[in-house]
This record gives structure tokens, sequence and C-alpha cells, in this order.
């Protein structure tokens, strides 16, 4: 071997432990989540624009299965092995594993300033000390409705409760349609597409939710009584045999074009754009009466916390940072429509079905499911007997006032709000 030889080869080598020296410097953050819908999206969107600005740091999202994850991630934190980076549900799952210890207060983190208080609501301990994720996305509750079917019978899309009715009225007069999608045999749909959907236009969203929380109104005022007596007035346009159908049964019949109007949740909009064969819209709950002010449920449904356990914490502090800036909002919101960036910056989206819902922030006050956050702590839960209320309420198996009751008796069984 020529001495022109070895030098080549040592020069070679030096490179070569100079590269992996560089690269042994890189550290990369784990991401624990439940949605594995989501991988492509990380994968080939989310982490790459990451990592563009920020050389040295590596992401790997590692999803789980929705079902396994809350007692998966427990384990995982309790163990020592869980990831830098926690996906966080809304409000009392992920406040548990703050309060165990699990995650790291992260109120003070550049970038959540980006955030308002209903915004960072469902990962802030009761007092509002601590805020302990970064919120993602919420999703926003409305109408989605058949364009073409509203077209042919000359219907626009109702403004007042009095126009909706009319609408209704005019589709089920006409027959070609179901008025309106929905069953009440899986309960949630009850609760969650209805109550939870027209509800806050009567208790003015926030103030009624957190009155309720504070003692100060009782789901025995009128307030909270009058969306009950609205749902039962949907009886009639639910179709035949509404009692036995299921929540599959309902996308089915609005995205086959059976039905002219879906009472949604905006995370339908993704799987309708593949399955519809006809022109969608979406209007927000009508309102009592035109002038009135409109209040939207835009639920809290996703963040991301730091595992207060990491080894990398600032690296991982730098990666939330970036969650909370408005270039992840508008990446994360148009990658998944129908999933609504928290940031107050606003988002433009690319899929018009999105746009409209989100459109409605500008005029409604937003605020959260009335039911998530503190006062489904005990037994009976408020978030499941409200789904079994409002699917008797719509029955007519239950009066409103008996629904009301019924749950206002539960909830003083053993919630005594604080003084």
């Amino acid at each position: 071997m020529t001495r022109t030889t070895i030098k080549a080869l040592l020069l070679s080598a030096s490179i070569l432990g100079y590269a992996g020296a560089a690269s042994a410097e890189d550290v990369t953050l784990t991401i624990e989540s439940w949605r594995n819908d989501d991988l492509a999206i990380w994968k080939d969107k989310l982490i790459p624009a990451f990592e563009a600005k920020h050389p040295g740091i590596k992401v790997v999202f590692s999803p789980m299965a929705p079902t396994e994850y809350n007692s998966a991630i427990n384990a995982k934190l309790e163990s020592g092995s869980a990831g830098d980076l926690i996906t966080c549900r809304p409000f009392d799952a992920s406040l548990d594993l703050y309060k165990k210890g699990y995650l790291a207060d992260i109120t003070k983190n550049a970038g959540m300033e980006n955030f308002s208080d209903v915004a960072k609501s469902a990962w802030t301990t009761d007092d509002g000390a601590a805020t302990f994720c970064v919120p993602m996305a919420s999703v926003i509750h409305g109408f989605i409705y058949n364009k073409d079917a509203f077209d042919q019978l000359g219907i626009t899309p109702p403004k007042t409760e009095d126009e909706f009715f009319a609408a209704l009225e005019k589709i089920k007069a006409d027959g070609n349609y179901i008025p309106m999608a929905m069953g009440t045999k899986d309960l949630w749909e009850a609760a969650t597409m209805g109550y939870q959907n027209i509800g806050p236009n009567y208790w003015k969203g926030e103030e009624g939710r957190l009155a309720l929380i504070k003692g100060e109104q009782k789901l025995t005022d009128a307030q909270w009584v009058e969306p009950y007596k609205t749902l039962a007035k949907w009886k009639p346009y639910l179709g035949d045999g509404f009692e036995a159908q299921t929540y599959p049964d309902s996308q089915n019949l609005f995205t086959l074009g059976r039905a002219a109007i879906y009472p949604a949740g905006s995370w339908e909009i993704g799987g309708f754009n593949t399955q519809a064969q006809f022109k969608m819209g979406a209007f927000p709950p009508p309102v009592k009466k035109d002038g009135d002010k409109c209040y939207i449920s835009d639920h809290t449904d996703i963040a991301v916390g730091l595992n207060a356990k990491s080894a990398h914490a600032e690296q991982a502090k730098t990666f939330l940072t970036w969650v909370a800036s408005p270039e992840f909002a508008d990446l994360y919101a148009n990658s998944l429509p129908g999933f609504f960036s928290l940031n107050k910056t606003a988002v433009k989206m690319q899929d018009p079905l999105a746009q409209e819902f989100v459109s409605w922030r500008e005029k409604c006050s937003s605020t959260i499911r009335s039911t998530y956050q503190i006062l489904s702590r005990g037994t009976p839960n408020l978030e499941n007997e409200t789904w079994v209320e409002s699917a008797n309420v719509i029955n007519g198996t239950d009066t409103p006032e008996v629904a009301a009751e019924k749950l206002q008796k539960g909830l003083d069984s053993w919630y005594k709000p604080a003084k």
C-alpha cells in the first residue's frame, strides 16, 4: 500500500468520523399520540417543516391505537419509558397526568401567548395557575347541508330558528329527502350534535357554562331547558326508525344523498369530501331571532405537552414553541380539514367547507361543551347522563323539564361548587 493511499484512507476515516460525531450530536424527540390516522401527515409534512428550520433536532411521531392510549401512556410515564412529547386529550385525563407530575408546566414557554384562555382551558389547572399542553386544534359544531337539495327546493341556509323549521317542513313536504340525518340509538350523537350544538345560543356560551360550574345557574333554569324544547321539535324531521339509527347510519344517509341536513361536528369534513357525490355547504346553529348574538361550540380537542422527565427538555420546548406558531397552525389545519387551529392568528383554510366552519369565529363567540370541564368528574357522570336525556327528549320519553330535573339532581348528588 503506497503512502498516498494510506493518507487518503486516513483522510476518509477522519471525514467519516467527523460526520458520525456531527450526527451523534443530533437529538431525537419522540411524540406519543393516539392519532395513528395522522402518521403520514406528521411524517411527510409537519416534521420535515420543523427539521428544516431546526438542524440538530430530529422528531419521530410514534402513535398507538386510540382505545389503548390512555392506559398505555400512563404505564409508559410511570415506568419512565415514555417519549419526550405527550399528545394531550382534553380536560381530566391530561389534568391527572399533570397532577401526578408527568407533564411539565409550560405556562411561560414561548408561544403560549398565542392562545386565548378558552383555547387553553382544556389543559389548564382549575385555578388557572398552570397550563401543561400547547393547544393544537378544536372541532366546531354546526350543520352540513346538501347544496343540490337546497337548490332544488329553493331553500337558503337558515339564520333563525323559524327559518330552520320552515326549511325542515319544506324538505319533508317535498318527500325526496329525509329532512335531517340523526339517530338516537348511540345516545352521544343526540347530545353532541344536538344539545351541545344548539345549546350555546341559549346559555350564552362561556357565560352560562362558567355560571353552571360556579353554581350560579342550574340545569333547570330556562336557558338550559329551552334547547331541549327545541330538540323535541326535531323528532318529525329525523325520518322513520331514527330511534334505531346508529351514528354510521346517519353518516351514510347523508353522504348517499338521502338526507338534506346533517347536524355535524367539523371532523366529518374529510370523510364527507371523499364520500358525498354532491356539493355541500354549512351553516351555524340558528339564533332565536334575527340580530341575536350567536355562539358556537368550538370544542378544544387535542394538544401536546412536555414529559416532565424528558432528557431533552430544552429541545422539546423548542418544538412546542414551533407548535404554538402560526406556521404550524396553517400546516396542521390545512392537512386535517375540520380540525381547526386554536392559535389567535387566523388560518385561511384551503377546503371551502372547513373555511365556512372556521369563518363563524369572526361573528360568533366560541365556547366548549358544557359538560367537559369539572362537571363530569363524579358519579353520575354529567356528560354520559346528558347523552341519555338528550336521546330521551328527542324520542319523546322524557319532557325537557323532566330531563333537566334528572340532570340537575344527579349533579347535585356529588358536585358542590367552590365558593
